[in-house]
């Protein structure tokens, strides 16, 4: 585990997830909200959402280009909000607007999986558009090779992934300073005292 040195009194705001599709981005960053009292969001499903489509539907339609469009515009939207953990899409912080964005305010953590446990668990995918082909396997060793000096570059924290999602969750938290149940209410007892 790699950790960021902390300015003393400086407190990162969002948790932004990075990493390779499959790598367990919003399954670790679901355990970090719940533990945390943070609120979980997931980009891709953002970018659903806010558009009323699939990706694979905007893909199809306005290609690849379209979409980093539309990532890079709900990119800006959460930089903007507090008290998050964020799930970023699998090639949203491979662009440099996108993770000037993040950077210096909220604390960029890289789950770095090996290629083969991420081809493990991508064999049967029939969701990512970019895996949606025939030389599925040579397309998914090309992105990753090219991926994973973007996403390592990015990161304040960087987490081997090579425990259980929970474990995973656990590493990360301790790697940026948050505590379970840090950002929840205090309960106060009548004196005002916890």
């Amino acid at each position: 585990m790699q950790r960021r040195r902390w300015q003393a009194g400086k407190r990162m705001n969002n948790i932004v997830l990075c990493g390779f599709m499959g790598c367990g981005k919003s399954t670790v960053g679901k355990i970090i909200a719940r533990k945390t009292g943070r609120r979980f969001v997931d980009m891709d499903a953002e970018i659903e959402k806010k558009t009323g489509r699939k990706i694979a539907e905007i893909f199809a339609e306005q290609g690849e280009e379209g979409f980093r469009e539309m990532e890079h515009a709900v990119c800006a939207d959460l930089a903007g909000r507090s008290n998050l953990v964020i799930a970023a899409g699998g090639g949203a912080l491979t662009f440099r607007r996108n993770v000037t964005l993040f950077k210096g305010k909220d604390t960029i953590v890289l789950l770095d999986v090996p290629l083969e446990r991420i081809r493990h668990r991508l064999r049967n995918d029939r969701v990512r558009p970019l895996l949606q082909r025939p030389d599925k396997e040579a397309v998914m060793v090309a992105l990753y090779k090219k991926r994973r000096p973007l996403y390592r570059a990015a990161a304040d924290v960087t987490i081997k992934g090579k425990n259980t999602p929970l474990k995973t969750a656990y590493a990360v938290m301790e790697a940026v300073g948050c505590a379970p149940g840090e950002d929840q209410p205090k309960k106060l007892d009548r004196n005002g005292l916890k």
